[in-house]
């Protein structure tokens, strides 16, 4: 960790100073060849190869990435999620330096120089949602789902075709250069770890966000978390930082359960341990048969989001949807679990980028949240297509891909 934050102070652009950066601005812009992953049909393999990447046009910024991480996401990505668009290029975990800027962005905002974080959602703090104060969903800048920019086309070509390359979401961050509009970019402070500035992109903010956004959990509840990846190790700290006094994990993985504890989790599930009972029940029997207050569902498998509401107590539970599936069709399997009960839905865990993230980001700063237990493995970037076997290991949480 200590190497990453020595990165932050040294490194440079291309041999560039910040202050050369700053004065590029000035100056015509040159399209970038680099490496990326690009994954070029519906289930196809990713490979390593050069790609074009134009300038920034008038609000977009050009970012040379330091550190990216993987998301599950980014697998269904590659299967076609959320629209099959192909060559593409996954990623939307990492940060990154500005490189450029185009002409409309202000310098108070990003300039050349600045450690940046991509997103995929973005707050424009003047649309109605924005301004009502309880969603983090904008209206303005919300969810890229064309893999495109804003005028439809893109910045990213394969060099030896032309062909045109989209990207994940707003961004595509298994690439050592990208362009992203100036609105999914944040400027953070250069004290945070960048592995865990690349974390707090998607996954730990999205656990973290839903007690303590999404549905503010009250002080003395008690919760139950299905899925001890990222997403739910997240949950499990909002919900401690939140004042649970109980909070149950679930996960077919016993590593999972040390994870668990080192960010407050009291009790642990292992529903292989209990085949012939539903994982409900398992919960009640650790709550008085009650059920618990809060239930967090963040493995995005459909059976498991009736089974996270049928833990929560009857009449007054309410139980977040946080993960992302594939197949997701007739998630409840029946409508009586909903008596009295709440289903609510999340992204991003009800973080506004702008105004919530800085939050988070500060409390890593000041040590109220350590992240180093997430990384778990590193890549280079030309190893990525050895990542996905990772992720199926026992011991894997994140992976960090370096650039550098």
């Amino acid at each position: 960790m200590d190497d990453c934050m020595g990165k932050l102070t040294t490194i440079n652009v291309d041999g560039k100073s910040q202050n050369d950066l700053v004065s590029m601005t000035d100056n015509v812009l040159d399209v970038i060849t680099c490496k990326a992953a690009v994954v070029h049909e519906l289930g196809g393999p990713l490979t390593m190869e050069e790609i074009k990447v134009d300038p920034p046009k008038a609000s977009e910024v050009r970012i040379k990435m330091l550190v990216a991480s993987i998301c599950h996401t980014d697998i269904f990505c590659c299967n076609g999620f959320p629209i099959p668009l192909f060559p593409r290029i996954p990623g939307h975990e990492g940060v990154g330096m500005v490189e450029s800027v185009g002409i409309n962005v202000k310098t108070d905002v990003v300039k050349p120089g600045d450690v940046v974080i991509p997103l995929y959602l973005g707050e424009c703090g003047e649309c109605l949602n924005c301004k009502s104060g309880k969603t983090n969903i904008c209206h303005v800048h919300t969810i890229s789902m064309t893999g495109l920019m804003s005028d439809a086309t893109s910045r990213m070509s394969v060099a030896k075709t032309g062909e045109t390359i989209y990207h994940h979401f707003s961004c595509s961050t298994w690439s050592e250069y990208m362009v992203i509009d100036v609105n999914y970019v944040l400027k953070i402070d250069p004290k945070v770890p960048l592995p865990y500035a690349s974390f707090l992109t998607c996954g730990f903010t999205t656990g973290f966000g839903a007690p303590w956004k999404e549905t503010p959990i009250h002080k003395g509840s008690s919760v139950a978390v299905f899925g001890l990846g990222a997403v739910g190790l997240g949950a499990i700290k909002g919900a401690q930082m939140q004042g649970a006094s109980k909070i149950i994990g679930i996960d077919i993985n016993e590593m999972k359960s040390t994870k668990g504890r080192a960010f407050g989790m009291t009790d642990f599930i292992n529903p292989k341990d209990h085949p012939n009972q539903p994982v409900s029940d398992l919960v009640k029997d650790i709550t008085n048969g009650l059920g618990v207050d809060y239930s967090f569902e963040c493995t995005g498998v459909k059976s498991l989001l009736s089974e996270a509401v049928e833990a929560s107590k009857i009449g007054l539970g309410t139980t977040v949807s946080i993960g992302i599936g594939l197949d997701s069709n007739s998630l409840i399997k029946s409508p009586t679990l909903l008596y009295g009960r709440t289903v609510k839905g999340s992204v991003l865990g009800g973080v506004k980028t702008r105004s919530d993230l800085p939050i988070l980001i500060g409390k890593c700063i000041n040590k109220e949240i350590e992240l180093d237990v997430l990384l778990t493995h590193e890549i280079r970037l030309e190893d990525i297509h050895e990542a996905f076997d990772t992720l199926k290991k026992p011991d894997c949480l994140k992976i960090l891909i370096n650039f550098d």
